[in-house]
C-alpha cells in the first residue's frame, strides 16, 4: 500500500521516461499522449494499487455539444453552468465588518435581520457564547413591502413558508465600482420603475475591531434606479415593516424544499416589546427631512432621510399591534432616494446623530479606506469570466465578515455561518483556511483566526469512550463556548490547517509558535493508532463521534481527516529536518497500509450494485466499526470512502475508487433521483459532478483532477461555482436552497481553480502549469492573471494571453522560491485548434507537447 516515503518524485520515476516534452528543438511524443500522462501520473502518486476487479467504464456527463463552448471546445463555462439548475431559493447574505461580533443578514427580498444572538442554537447547549446572553430579545427585522393592488399588503395572520409568497427568488448583486461590500437588491415594478436597496456596514471610526460588541450600523439607500420614459407614476409608495425577528428556521418535515431546512414566516413573533414613535412630522413644503424612529426609552431604532417632495409616516400595522409600517413616498425620478441608518442595537440619540452626520457618502468613503488595502501577499485572479473573478473578490471579504473576535478570549475565529450556523464546526470551517484563504495569499488572516486552537490543545477529552483510556496531550478541539458538535475529525482538521498554513506561507514566526503543538498533535494520532484496546480495526483511529449525531463510529471520515493532517505535518517536519519526522512518517505509512487493507476487506464483504454494463461492484461502507448512522445515504458520499483520494489514502486510479465514483454517477441512486423534489437527506448522486447532498463535500473533484478527467473536472468546478453558491452574491449554502450565510463551498472551488492552472500537488517536487485550465480563461482580448499564488515552494505568478490569430500563447511565469524550487516545471499547452507555439520569455516552444521550463532550483 501507499507509504509517505514512497511517493514518486516525477514522471520519470513512474514511467521510466528519461525526458519529458518541451525541448524547443526536438519534442519526443505528441501532445495528446503527454497530456494523458497527467491521469496516469496521478494514479501512481501514492502507490500502484493492488490487483482488483476491473473498473467500470466512465459514465457520460451532461456536457455541451462540441462547438458550443469556448474556442468551439464543448467545454462548460460559468454562464453555461447557470442553466443547469433553477435559481436558488431563500438565500441570505451577511453584510458586516471584519471580525465584528454582529452581522446584518440581508435576504433575497431585501429583508434585513438584526440578530445579535445565535439564530439556530443546537438543543441542550446553554453554554454556547455566554457573552451573548445580554443581547437576548434585542433582535429586529426590517422588511421592505412593495404595493400590491394599489395598497401596502398587511402582515399575514398565520405562518407560511417564506418562498410561498415570492417563490423564494430575488434579484441581487454587489456593487462592482467600490471595494466596500455594498449589496444591492432590486424590485422591478410594473408601475413603471425599478427600485433598488443598497446596504453596507460601518462602525464608528471605520477602524479594525477593538470592542467586538461595539456599535455597528447598516447604511441603506432605497433609490429609484430606472423609470419608464413613457409610462410611469408621478410618485411611488412602499413601506418598511419594522418588527421583531419573525423568520424561523424550520428543520425537517413537513416540507424540506430540496434541503432539510425551510424559512418560515411566523407573524405571531413579530410584535415588538415596546412602542416605536417619531417626532411630529409637519412638512407642507415637501423639503427633505431627517426623521429618527425612537423606541419607548427615546433611544434610536433607526434614522430616515427623505428626498424633496417625498413623504413619511409611521403607522401601526393593521391587525398586528407592536408591528409598524414606515410608509415612504418618493417622486418617480431616477436617482431619487431614501437613506436609512439602521443600528444593530438601539443607540443613544447623540451617538446615532454623530453617525448620521457622516452621511451616506462620508460613511462609504471611510469604508473604502478600510476595505481597499490588501496585504502584500494577497493573490490576484483575473480569468476574464466576470462571475469567477467577482466570486474571489467578494469571497475573501465574506470570510472575515463571517468571523468574530470573541469577547471572552479576545481571539479571532472563523464561524461556520451567519444567521444559522454562527458557531464553529472546526472540520468544515478549517477548509476556509487551508483550501481557500491560504491559497489566495491571505496568510495573516489565517494566522489570526487559527491561533485560538493552541489555547485549547490538550484541555478537552476526545468525543469517544475509547479515548478515555488514552492521554489527551496534543489533542486539538474547538473552544467549548463556540462548539456546536464535537467531532474527532476536528483534531485532524486543525492539524491540517496549521501544517498546511506553515507549508504555504513559509512563515517562520508562525512556525515558531506552532511547531511544538504540531508535533504534539502528531503524537496524539500515533498513540491512538497504536492503541489496541478496542474492537475496531487496529492501526487506525478508534471509534468516536464523527458527525452531528454523536454516534461513536470508526468512520472513514475520522481516518481521512486525521491522516491528512498527519501527512501534511510529516511533510512540514521533513522540510524542517525535524528529528521526529521519520518516526511520524512511519506512523503515516502504517496508517495508510491499515486503511487500504481494511477498506479492501470491507469491500469483499459489502453488498454489490450492478453497473449498466452488467458488472457488479461493492457498495463501500462509511465506517469500519460502530453502530449505523441515521444518515446513511448522505454519509455514503459526503463523508465516505471518496474522501480517501483527497486525503492521500488511495489513488484515484485504484479500482475501488473508480468503481465507487461510478456508483454515484450511474448507480441505483440515480434511478430514484428526482431533481424537482430531491431533499438533501435523500440518496446522494452526482448532479453535474456535484454532490446532491452537501456540495461542499464533492470529493469526486479530486478524483477527476488526479485522473486528468478534464471535462468532468471542469463540470464539477463550474457546477459548484453556479449551483452551490449564489451566482448573485457568492454566498454559499450547506445545501441547495437552504442554510446560506456560509462559505462551505469556497474552499473546494478555490482549490480546483488554483490547481487547474498552478498545480503543486500532482507529482512530488514538480509544478504543473495550465494542466486543466478552462479554455474560457484563454483569450486574445485580455491577459489572464494568477499573481502571487502561494505554493509549497513559494509564491508563483502566471500570466498568459493568446495572440490575435490564435497561433501563439504568450506565457509570463515567475516563481519566488523560499527554500528551493520544484525539481521541474511543466507547462501543458491548452488544446486549442490552430495553436502552434508557446512563447515563454525569449524562448519559443512547439505547442504539440508538454513544455519543460527551466528547473525551479
Amino acid at each position: 500500500m501507499a507509504r509517505v516515503s514512497d511517493i514518486p518524485r516525477s514522471l520519470e520515476d513512474i514511467f521510466g521516461i528519461s525526458k519529458i516534452l518541451g525541448d524547443p528543438v526536438a519534442p519526443e511524443m505528441n501532445r495528446r499522449t503527454a497530456l494523458t500522462l497527467g491521469g496516469a501520473a496521478a494514479g501512481a502518486l501514492i502507490a500502484h494499487p493492488r490487483p482488483a476487479a476491473a473498473a467500470p467504464p466512465a459514465a457520460a456527463s451532461h456536457r455541451p455539444a462540441p462547438g458550443t463552448g469556448p474556442h468551439g471546445s464543448g467545454e462548460p463555462t460559468a454562464e453555461l453552468a447557470k442553466t443547469w439548475w433553477t435559481p436558488q431559493r431563500q438565500v441570505w447574505t451577511p453584510v458586516g465588518w471584519k471580525g465584528h461580533l454582529f452581522r446584518f443578514d440581508v435576504f433575497y427580498n431585501g429583508t434585513t435581520v438584526c440578530q445579535p444572538v445565535i439564530a439556530l442554537p443546537p438543543s441542550g447547549a446553554p453554554t454556547l457564547k455566554p457573552y451573548l446572553a445580554q443581547y437576548r430579545g434585542k433582535d429586529f427585522q426590517l422588511t421592505p413591502v412593495m404595493p400590491s393592488g394599489g395598497a401596502i399588503p398587511r402582515l399575514a395572520d398565520t405562518p407560511y413558508y417564506m418562498h410561498r409568497a415570492d417563490f423564494g427568488v430575488g434579484i441581487q448583486g454587489w456593487r462592482e465600482d467600490v471595494e466596500t461590500p455594498v449589496l444591492w437588491t432590486e424590485w422591478r415594478r410594473q408601475e413603471g420603475l425599478v427600485l433598488r436597496q443598497y446596504s453596507f456596514a460601518h462602525v464608528p471610526g471605520a477602524k479594525p475591531v477593538d470592542q467586538p460588541g461595539g456599535p455597528i450600523y447598516a447604511w441603506q439607500r432605497y433609490e429609484v434606479d430606472w423609470v419608464d420614459a413613457h409610462n410611469r407614476p408621478e410618485k411611488f409608495e412602499f413601506a418598511l415593516r419594522l418588527s421583531r425577528l419573525y423568520l424561523d428556521h424550520v428543520v425537517g418535515p413537513p416540507e424540506q424544499q430540496e434541503a432539510f431546512l425551510t424559512m418560515q414566516v411566523t407573524p405571531s413573533a413579530a410584535p415588538l416589546a415596546g412602542a416605536l414613535r417619531t417626532d411630529r412630522i409637519w412638512n407642507p413644503d415637501g423639503r427633505p427631512l431627517t426623521v429618527p424612529v425612537l423606541d419607548e426609552t427615546g433611544a434610536v431604532r433607526m434614522i430616515v432621510g427623505t428626498p424633496a417632495n417625498g413623504s413619511i409616516a409611521l403607522v401601526e400595522a393593521d391587525g398586528h399591534p407592536g408591528v409598524y409600517d414606515l410608509r415612504l413616498t418618493v417622486p418617480a425620478v431616477k436617482g431619487t432616494h431614501v437613506d436609512v441608518l439602521l443600528p444593530m442595537l438601539v443607540q443613544p440619540r447623540a451617538d446615532a446623530d454623530t453617525e448620521w452626520a457622516l452621511g451616506w457618502d462620508g460613511a462609504l468613503a471611510q469604508c473604502e479606506a478600510f476595505w481597499t488595502p490588501r496585504p502584500a501577499t494577497a493573490s490576484v485572479i483575473e480569468t476574464g469570466e466576470r462571475q469567477v473573478d467577482q466570486f474571489f473578490r467578494r469571497s475573501v471579504q465574506l470570510a472575515e465578515v463571517i468571523a468574530e473576535k470573541s469577547p471572552d478570549s479576545g481571539r479571532f475565529t472563523f464561524l461556520t455561518g451567519s444567521f444559522g450556523y454562527d458557531l464553529l464546526w472546526s472540520t468544515p470551517t478549517s477548509m476556509v483556511s487551508h483550501m481557500f484563504l491560504d491559497l489566495l495569499g491571505r496568510h495573516e488572516v489565517v494566522d489570526r483566526h487559527t491561533d485560538l486552537f493552541r489555547d485549547v490543545q490538550g484541555k478537552r477529552k476526545p468525543p469517544g469512550p475509547i479515548y478515555q483510556n488514552l492521554p489527551t496531550d496534543g489533542f486539538f478541539a474547538t473552544p467549548v463556548s463556540l462548539q456546536s458538535f464535537d467531532w474527532l475529525g476536528d483534531h485532524g482538521a486543525i492539524l491540517e490547517g496549521a501544517a498546511r498554513h506553515a507549508l504555504l506561507s513559509h512563515d517562520e514566526a508562525f512556525l515558531e509558535r506552532w511547531l511544538e503543538p504540531i508535533v504534539a498533535g502528531c503524537d496524539f494520532i500515533k498513540r491512538a493508532c497504536e492503541y489496541t484496546g478496542h474492537d475496531g480495526v487496529h492501526g487506525l483511529m478508534p471509534a468516536a463521534a464523527s458527525n452531528d449525531t454523536g454516534v461513536a463510529q470508526q468512520s472513514i471520515w475520522i481516518q481521512a481527516w486525521n491522516y491528512k493532517g498527519l501527512a501534511s505535518a510529516v511533510r512540514l517536519l521533513r522540510r524542517r529536518g525535524h528529528p521526529r519526522a521519520a518516526e511520524f512518517g512511519a506512523v503515516a505509512d502504517r496508517f495508510c497500509e491499515a486503511f487500504g487493507d481494511a477498506l479492501r476487506a470491507a469491500a469483499a464483504k459489502a453488498p454489490t450494485w450492478t453497473h449498466p454494463d452488467g458488472t457488479k461492484h461493492p457498495v463501500l461502507p462509511t465506517k469500519f466499526a460502530g453502530p449505523d448512522s441515521p444518515w446513511p445515504f448522505l454519509e455514503a458520499f459526503d463523508t465516505g470512502a471518496l474522501t480517501a483520494v483527497w486525503a492521500g489514502l488511495l489513488p484515484a486510479s485504484d479500482p475501488l475508487m473508480r468503481s465507487y465514483v461510478e456508483f454515484f454517477r450511474v448507480g441505483p441512486n440515480t434511478r430514484l433521483f428526482d431533481p424537482h423534489h430531491h431533499t438533501a437527506l435523500d440518496r446522494v448522486v452526482l448532479d453535474h459532478e456535484q454532490s446532491s447532498g452537501e456540495p461542499c463535500y464533492s470529493w469526486n473533484i479530486f478524483h477527476t483532477w488526479q485522473l486528468g478527467d478534464r471535462l468532468r473536472f471542469l463540470e464539477g468546478m463550474y457546477g459548484l461555482i453556479s449551483g452551490a453558491v449564489s451566482p448573485d452574491t457568492y454566498i454559499s449554502g450547506e445545501h441547495r436552497n437552504a442554510m446560506y450565510g456560509s462559505l462551505f463551498v469556497q474552499p473546494l472551488i478555490t482549490w480546483a481553480a488554483r490547481h487547474a492552472v498552478i498545480d503543486d500537488s500532482l507529482v512530488e517536487d514538480e509544478l504543473h502549469l495550465l494542466r486543466l485550465c478552462p479554455l474560457a480563461w484563454v483569450g486574445a482580448d485580455r491577459q489572464t492573471r494568477f499573481e502571487r499564488m502561494p505554493t509549497l515552494y513559494g509564491p508563483v505568478s502566471l500570466r498568459f494571453r493568446l495572440s490575435g490569430d490564435g497561433r501563439t500563447l504568450t506565457v509570463d511565469f515567475q516563481g519566488s522560491w523560499v527554500d528551493r524550487g520544484p525539481r521541474r516545471i511543466l507547462l501543458h499547452p491548452p488544446d486549442l485548434p490552430g495553436l502552434r507555439s508557446i512563447q515563454v520569455g525569449h524562448r519559443r516552444y512547439p505547442a504539440d507537447g508538454v513544455v519543460v521550463l527551466s528547473p525551479g532550483r
